[in-house]
């Protein structure tokens, strides 16, 4: 790769980059974050926005939908697609995991491609790379590649590594790929995310903003509420949890006069289904006493609210669907 460069910070005046504001044209599009599973992609764009958007968790194929952050500055507007990670399927569910992966990178302006500096490039990332090679790219006769969008590596979790540890994988990642750009991150550790953000919008076409400003996800309150359920029972339970577990949130009823039918400074009720596999399973979820769903609706009490706009009850409710990851109607009907 000839045109890379390693980003690295720059110190600028406020003139300067006052000047630079004025100058810069408004950039705006689709981002898609890629990598194997367990690779810092759900980590990262909650780092890039500022505020937990995606679950995060050690194992892998935590995330199982397109969730989509919008990232807003002065001068662009991101759209970050947080896909499953790519994978061979082992049920009909990683199946349709791999599905959504295809609709999210069937349209996008640039691809962020996740590689961790503690690991050694393997055969999942030859694949996702052979993946992105046959979507967005065109072999020259010379054996390389011309890229129809950005291809931006992503090396995470730098944190686990010496710097000159981490300057020997930068070179094996510059060898792997043509990338557009290459920039080091510990989203944990917030190291280097504004250069992560920085090099995204550099290379995002000119655009028009998008959503409003303050909007930061694309996700419906619904779909939002469930997916922070699913993480807290992640972290409540870790090991224990059922990797089979579902959340739908069924509905979200608001209080209301009877008399006048307007809302009243009440309790919004949120119900929620929660589905596991096996009956066995169920006692793994509730816990001695309910201390899990206790647990679980303490945490999300404060996040809950804001969701919904006012103070809110999390009704929960542990179900069996046998066999859900494999059979097509429970799939479709718990949102896959």
């Amino acid at each position: 790769m000839t045109d890379t460069a390693v980003s690295t910070n720059e110190n600028t005046t406020a003139d300067d980059g006052a000047d630079r504001r004025e100058a810069q044209p408004y950039r705006s599009g689709f981002v898609a974050v890629v990598g194997r599973p367990n690779v810092g992609k759900s980590t990262l764009i909650n780092a890039l926005i500022g505020t937990r958007i995606a679950i995060t968790s050690s194992r892998p194929e935590t995330t199982r939908k397109a969730i989509r952050g919008i990232l807003t500055t002065e001068n662009a507007q991101l759209v970050l697609v947080d896909t499953p990670g790519i994978h061979r399927p082992r049920t009909l569910l990683g199946q349709r995991l791999n599905d959504i992966v295809d609709e999210s990178l069937s349209d996008v302006d640039e691809v962020a491609f996740l590689l961790p500096a503690d690991q050694e490039i393997g055969p999942g990332d030859r694949r996702i790379l052979s993946r992105l090679r046959s979507d967005f790219a065109v072999k020259r006769d010379d054996g390389t590649f011309s890229w129809k969008v950005p291809l931006i590596a992503v090396v995470t979790k730098i944190d686990e590594l010496t710097r000159e540890q981490l300057v020997a994988k930068l070179i094996e990642i510059d060898g792997f790929a043509d990338f557009a750009d290459i920039v080091p991150v510990s989203a944990l550790g917030h190291d280097n995310v504004d250069e992560v953000r920085k090099v995204l919008v550099e290379h995002m076409p000119e655009g028009p903003q998008m959503y409003p400003e303050e909007q930061i996800s694309e996700e419906r309150p619904e779909e939002t509420i469930a997916e922070l359920i699913r993480g807290a029972f992640l972290e409540q339970l870790d090991d224990e949890l059922p990797h089979s577990l579902a959340v739908v949130v069924d509905s979200i009823d608001y209080p209301e006069d009877n008399e006048t039918g307007e809302a009243y400074d009440g309790k919004a009720d949120v119900r929620v289904s929660i589905y596991v596999e096996r009956d066995s399973q169920k006692p793994i979820i509730i816990g001695k006493g309910a201390r899990n769903l206790t647990a679980v609706k303490k945490k999300l009490r404060t996040p809950v609210n804001r969701i919904v706009g006012q103070k809110a009850r999390l009704d929960l409710h542990v179900k069996v669907a046998k066999s859900w990851q494999s059979d097509p109607k429970q799939l479709e009907r718990l949102g896959f």
